[in-house]
């Protein structure tokens, strides 16, 4: 039993990435309050592995007002569904131009559970060929690079790296002992 149910909700906002809503809800208690939600798909992060190290993509980042590294990730247009390999292997050929011929699941994350219901599907792509590219308009100055495992752990300790699911990733990666 959660001890929280819903009694109400309504939508605040809506595009084609996200919806929140605000949801009235009444504890176990009996006491009544709001809470917050923002609803989004869940989206896939592709950990591109070769010679010992990552391939990561970079861009400007607009809510935080800088570029930023991290592994290529993203979600179906419109909030829609869809086969999370399938998802996995859409997003990476879409930002690095990269097939992977060896596409490994090692798990299901949630980034934000307390304001979002939104997880991610984490993937180690292997045997990597590259082809061209097919970056969306908001990934126009996306740029990539190779680092390796010691670089990629370094840049998370400068915080050089900060996207939670990037270290996340890399985190179930390495307790996996991948």
């Amino acid at each position: 039993m959660s001890g929280i149910r819903q009694v109400g909700s309504r939508v605040v906002y809506e595009n084609p990435w996200m919806l929140v809503r605000e949801d009235e809800i009444e504890r176990g208690d009996g006491s009544r309050g709001v809470y917050g939600v923002i609803d989004r798909p869940d989206f896939a992060l592709v950990i591109p592995v070769q010679d010992d190290g990552f391939v990561l993509v970079e861009e400007f980042r607009y809510p935080i007002g800088r570029r930023a590294w991290n592994f290529p990730q993203g979600a179906r247009p419109n909030r829609e569904d869809g086969d999370p390999e399938e998802l996995a292997r859409m997003e990476l050929a879409q930002e690095t131009g990269l097939r992977a011929g060896k596409l490994q699941h090692i798990g299901f994350l949630h980034g934000s559970h307390g304001s979002s219901n939104q997880g991610f599907n984490v993937w180690v792509a292997s045997e990597l060929e590259q082809g061209p590219h097919d970056r969306e308009p908001e990934e126009q100055d996306m740029r990539q690079g190779f680092f390796s495992r010691v670089q990629f752990r370094d840049m998370v300790l400068r915080g050089e790296i900060t996207d939670d699911s990037s270290v996340a990733a890399y985190t179930l990666l390495t307790l996996r002992g991948l």
